[in-house]
């Protein structure tokens, strides 16, 4: 009797399986050994696609970086008042089956890894890009309004109940809006 072959991992595999792992128990469950595991398979899987741990974690960041860029994008031609309320609900309420679903976890990881600071520090000055430029596009120029919606975005995340937060940011971004 032969053995029953396991698909091959891929490298989106393993980042998956680590955006989990960390929202569940913390960076110390980004080793090699740990994740391997957690996949039922082997370190030399692993290495097969990263050189090392901190190459593995420069792949997880830069995937969470990009679906945070991705969560911005909207289409050119909406108002910029449903652009920023667009932002501002895809920050507050990330999809659960999400990268995005992490970001409370990455901050978290931020707070003791440099590079996860880097990749959050990057992310933030994208957001408050955006949403100054949607806010400047209705009229409202005090870029605090940008930094306020932000924070509250953020911290919407750790409430979870994402219905509820798509609701609430929406009615922030209404009320700064009244301020025109």
């Amino acid at each position: 009797m032969t053995a029953a072959r396991r698909p091959r991992l891929t490298p989106d595999d393993w980042l998956t399986a680590g955006l989990d792992a960390l929202s569940e128990s913390g960076p110390r469950a980004l080793g090699a050994e740990p994740l391997a595991r957690r996949l039922g398979t082997t370190k030399g899987s692993f290495y097969w696609h990263f050189a090392d741990v901190p190459a593995y974690s420069g792949a997880l960041l830069a995937l969470w970086q990009a679906a945070a860029k991705a969560a911005l994008d909207t289409p050119d031609d909406d108002p910029a008042a449903t652009r920023l309320r667009a932002a501002a609900q895809a920050i507050a309420a990330p999809d659960p089956a999400a990268t995005q679903a992490a970001e409370p976890a990455i901050r978290a990881w931020a707070a003791t890894e440099p590079q996860a600071a880097q990749a959050v520090a990057a992310t933030d000055a994208r957001r408050l890009d955006h949403l100054g430029a949607a806010l400047s596009a209705c009229g409202i120029a005090n870029p605090d309004m940008a930094r306020i919606i932000l924070g509250a975005a953020i911290g919407m995340q750790a409430l979870g109940a994402p219905d509820a937060n798509r609701d609430a940011i929406g009615s922030l971004v209404d009320l700064v809006l009244a301020l025109r």
